[in-house]
């Protein structure tokens, strides 16, 4: 089998969390003598490649990060130039990863998703979701490896399957909600150690402001002020 993977995220491939989940999947899908090829939809260069594969390949995966509960913009772009297949037997899958742990963020993107494959006349292989991804890039190789183990082993069974079965995928995606009694541990004692690392974080991003700053509600205060 070979699989046409699509990456729509929006950061380059070195800072990219979608790379590194798509190379994890990838090491799993050709353990078993499968091919794969990638194309980079951050890097305007390689649409007209990408659209080529499309439309030239059967299998076609397209994995993306979790923006604003839906597709990046750029991926929405690039989807938007295709033209639907007229022949029939291509099947179309995603992959979505966020930093939300709780599975029910991806759910609207997922209903959204579910309609491209009628779009582009392709027909629906199911979709990969999984959340709490976001420190990827910033943990250790060991814990990364971790993270990404769990990716290996779905390109194993997507590469015996064809697509995404519904009960696996879910089985993967948990938890769908956090259970309440961890919310209240976190609000209770984990929530001010998570704003100093996040802190942190945002500094080595090169933020120069506070994680709460609200200027446009300030911009408007100081509006108010001089009208009065």
């Amino acid at each position: 089998m070979h699989l046409v993977t699509i990456s729509g995220a929006v950061r380059p491939q070195p800072k990219s969390n979608t790379t590194k989940i798509v190379e994890a999947f990838l090491h799993g899908f050709e353990e078993g003598g499968n091919s794969a090829e990638v194309f980079y939809i951050s890097d305007r260069r390689q649409w007209q490649s990408a659209a080529e594969a499309f439309y030239g390949n059967k299998q076609i995966l397209i994995a993306l990060p979790l923006y604003v509960e839906n597709i990046p913009g750029i991926l929405l772009e690039f989807l938007s130039g295709l033209t639907p297949k007229t022949e029939d037997g291509t099947k179309l899958a995603f992959l979505v990863q966020g930093g939300f742990p709780e599975a029910c963020q991806s759910r609207c993107c997922k209903a959204y998703l579910e309609t491209l494959p009628g779009q582009l006349g392709c027909e629906y292989a199911g979709t990969l979701i999984k959340g709490d991804m976001f420190g990827l890039g910033m943990v250790n190789d060991k814990t990364r490896e971790k993270m990404l183990a769990p990716f290996t082993e779905m390109g194993r069974h997507f590469a015996s399957t064809g697509c995404f079965e519904k009960s696996v995928v879910n089985d993967f995606a948990a938890p769908e909600y956090m259970p309440e009694k961890q919310i209240r541990f976190y609000n209770r004692f984990m929530h001010h150690i998570s704003r100093f690392f996040m802190g942190r974080i945002a500094k080595k991003l090169g933020c120069t402001e506070k994680l709460d700053a609200q200027p446009l509600v300030e911009s408007s205060r100081r509006n108010e002020v001089k009208d009065t």
